[in-house]
């Protein structure tokens, strides 16, 4: 296995960003991960997949729901809050439930979970109904994204490899197979049969990848320290509170993120339709290839953290998406802003898998768990966001958001440039 000297120019970012020659395993000119690891990442790489395929597979049909339930839009959208609340809460607790369970234990648990409960929404036909049961998956997917988040820093501290990307590529890659499938079959199926369908995939997917999780305890590998001698990473210690402020710091970068993420997701065809007059297939297509730069971005993270480090990544990232952003929603023409909103995808692709795997390497699940929960709140805070200053202002205005908060992201990044250093006394 592959140690640095403390005087490596890339010594800092021990143990997520050792030099390598490749990021998979086994890779010429690369340590040969130990067939457990190789099976372990295979294993996790099938649950971000997983997690991504089921939740697109529902996003896809709420109109059907929508229509099912008799719910207006306003009613429907305060529904949906249930997925939202239902997983902010569940990020809170699922940390102390890794810590004494095991994030691999948790992992296959909400594996469980969350197929058994896609099937529920479209068994309801009352906005309440609906609600109440959102709660329900909503709970299930907060604590797979903390669970398989926290297995994953585990497993990228024990592989010494910077290999977080390519988990959420995994993600992102399930989550447009699970949208495609879902268009396709939308006609054909109803919600009831779809969701039922998706719900036997994924329990048959989790018995088949879970038990390489279960049988596989995580090492404690050391983390960095200004001296020769490492202490072992222990699976629960007390931070300082300028170690939590970093934690929350990473947290912070993660909604700069995932604010973009869900401004786009919401927003990007509308401002092509109606600011650009786009046609309503060309609009949709925006989105679309944002996803799949990001995909290609994350895919091709590992190369980036190896050549770049941690901190040139963020900072780099930050600054594409703003110049990005910038030209998606100024752009006088369709193509211009459809190719903003490619570079975009490519900026943003790696700063939150970097953020969320510092805050678990500084404090394990718990870490993991606050900067996902600030993460998936800028994905909740940025629709309205953008709805209420694009009423104010103009959508176009209300989108140039999205680069601020990227160039935000790149600033934070800069200023954590240090953070595992100026943290490593403080965990007791």
């Amino acid at each position: 296995m592959l140690r640095l000297p403390s005087t490596h120019p890339y010594a800092e970012f021990v143990p997520q960003l050792n030099k390598l020659r490749t990021a998979l395993p086994g890779g010429p000119g690369g340590d040969t991960a130990p067939p457990s690891s190789a099976r372990l990442r295979t294993a996790l790489t099938v649950f971000f997949a997983l997690d991504g395929f089921l939740f697109a597979g529902w996003v896809v049909r709420i109109p059907a729901i929508k229509q099912q339930t008799g719910a207006s839009a306003s009613t429907l959208g305060l529904a949906l809050l249930g997925v939202s609340a239902g997983a902010v809460i569940t990020m809170m607790v699922t940390g102390r439930l890794c810590r004494r369970y095991g994030s691999h234990a948790v992992t296959v648990a909400c594996g469980v979970l969350l197929p058994l409960s896609i099937a529920l929404p479209a068994q309801t036909h009352a906005a309440l109904s609906l609600g109440l049961v959102l709660l329900v998956f909503g709970a299930a997917y907060g604590g797979m994204n903390v669970a398989m988040n926290s297995a994953a820093v585990d497993l990228v501290a024990e592989l010494r490899r910077p290999v977080m990307p390519s988990f959420h590529a995994a993600f992102s890659l399930g989550g447009m197979v699970g949208a495609g499938l879902g268009g396709l079959v939308a006609g054909g199926l109803s919600a009831s049969t779809h969701l039922f369908l998706l719900a036997g995939i994924g329990l048959l997917v989790t018995a088949f990848a879970g038990p390489a999780l279960l049988r596989h305890r995580p090492a404690r590998t050391p983390r960095t320290t200004h001296g020769p001698h490492t202490p072992q990473r222990q699976p629960q210690r007390r931070l300082d509170p300028r170690a939590r402020r970093i934690v929350v710091l990473f947290g912070l970068i993660a909604l700069c993120t995932a604010y973009g993420e869900g401004a786009l997701a919401d927003w990007g065809a509308l401002h092509l339709e109606q600011d650009l007059d786009a046609h309503p297939g060309l609009a949709a297509a925006g989105y679309a290839l944002f996803a799949l730069t990001m995909t290609i971005g994350r895919l091709t993270g590992t190369l980036l953290l190896e050549r770049l480090g941690q901190t040139r990544t963020l900072v780099l990232g930050g600054a594409v998406a703003a110049a990005g952003m910038l030209l998606g929603a100024l752009a006088p023409t369709v193509w211009l802003a459809l190719a903003g909103f490619a570079v975009t995808g490519l900026g943003l692709a790696n700063i939150f898998p970097v953020a969320v795997g510092r805050a678990g390497e500084l404090a394990g699940p718990s870490g993991v768990a606050a900067a996902s929960t600030l993460g998936y709140g800028g994905m909740l805070l940025g629709p309205p966001a953008i709805g209420f200053l694009a009423d104010w202002f103009s959508l176009p205005m209300a989108l140039t958001t999205v680069a601020l908060l990227a160039a935000a992201a790149a600033a934070l990044g800069y200023g954590a440039r240090n953070a595992t250093h100026a943290s490593s006394d403080g965990c007791t």
